[in-house]
């Protein structure tokens, strides 16, 4: 559905993307993850057409947005972070103008304002002028335009934007609602709007594309790796044990970072006799060896567990990783 082949955009002397490629397959909900400034609202709208990239090459349902843009922005409905509305319109006049530019008339045209008024939930302001509407209800409406056409690839930048918790959870339904019938992506610098309506997030970080994974893959992602995900890097899977013994980290470290398999150690917090540690493995199947060298060496071992890693487990060590090698 979507293909993005070494892409990037500069202004002057500054790269805001620096080859970013990724593919998007139909019926797929995915997350634009990253900090802001990082380059997600400038790969959206070149994918849209709005913006024309320095390099690279775009693909959106076999047509290319350089050459066949109006073909491009048909079959996509676009929230832009900041949505433009005209304040002075009522809600439903303004969708209508909106659905008047996608060539719908008539009944046509009545029923995809009503559809995307009731998707949105937007009805008890319908008769409103835009300009009174609070930034939640802006944001719908925004939403509701982006729909009006019934479009196959559904771009949303920052939809959850000055939603409160019920408006949010509304939205979190209508994504989930469209992604039954479109290709959804959904850019976000928050984490938990990732995790509860995609299936694969991009993470971007500086204007590159850091990890490319489904959300079930985030285990099998090791930091160091370029963040790229388990399936493209299977033979470098790692996980991660807690460890708890009686052993200082002047003593533990050594020791354990000379055991195949195991590739890094992190102390953490230590109390009156217990030091705690993240031991970074290349695989599940390093624990025994792990145990066994603590108990030979004649420490007490507490506690050994596999630890779980989850989305911002691996967006922070991105993160981290980015900046120390600034």
């Amino acid at each position: 559905m979507i293909r993005v082949e070494g892409l990037s955009r500069s202004y002057g002397a500054l790269k805001a993307v620096d080859g970013v490629s990724f593919e998007v397959p139909r019926g797929e909900v995915v997350g634009l993850l990253g900090h802001n400034a990082a380059g997600k609202t400038t790969i959206m709208k070149m994918i849209t057409g709005y913006l024309e990239p320095s390099a690279g090459r775009i693909e959106v349902d076999g047509l290319d947005p350089a050459r066949d843009r109006a073909a491009v922005q048909k079959c996509i409905g676009y929230l832009p972070e900041n949505c433009p509305v005209y304040p002075d319109m009522t809600v439903v006049g303004y969708l209508e103008y909106q659905a008047g530019l996608h060539g719908l008339t008539g009944a046509e045209r009545d029923q995809a304002v009503a559809a995307a008024v009731r998707r949105t939930a937007l009805a008890e302001k319908a008769l409103d002028p835009v300009h009174t509407l609070s930034r939640g209800y802006r944001q719908r409406v925004g939403v509701a335009q982006a729909i009006l056409h019934d479009p196959d690839i559904v771009i949303l930048d920052e939809p959850t934007n000055g939603l409160d918790p019920t408006q949010i959870r509304q939205m979190r339904s209508l994504i989930r609602e469209l992604a039954e019938h479109a290709t959804v992506i959904v850019s976000t610098h928050i984490l938990q709007e990732v995790q509860a309506v995609c299936d694969r997030v991009l993470i971007i970080q500086d204007g590159r594309l850091a990890v490319d994974a489904r959300l079930d893959e985030l285990a099998g992602i090791c930091p160091g790796t370029n963040g790229m995900p388990a399936r493209q890097e299977a033979a470098r899977r790692c996980g991660q044990l807690r460890l708890e013994a009686d052993a200082a980290p002047e003593t533990l470290r050594p020791l354990l970072e000379g055991l195949e398999g195991v590739t890094a150690v992190e102390p953490l917090e230590s109390g009156e006799g217990h030091y705690r540690y993240r031991v970074e493995v290349a695989d599940g199947e390093r624990a025994p060896a792990v145990a066994r060298a603590v108990t030979e060496a004649g420490h007490a071992l507490f506690a050994l567990a596999p630890q779980a890693r989850d989305l911002e487990t691996v967006f922070r060590e991105v993160t981290e990783t980015e900046v120390a090698h600034a």
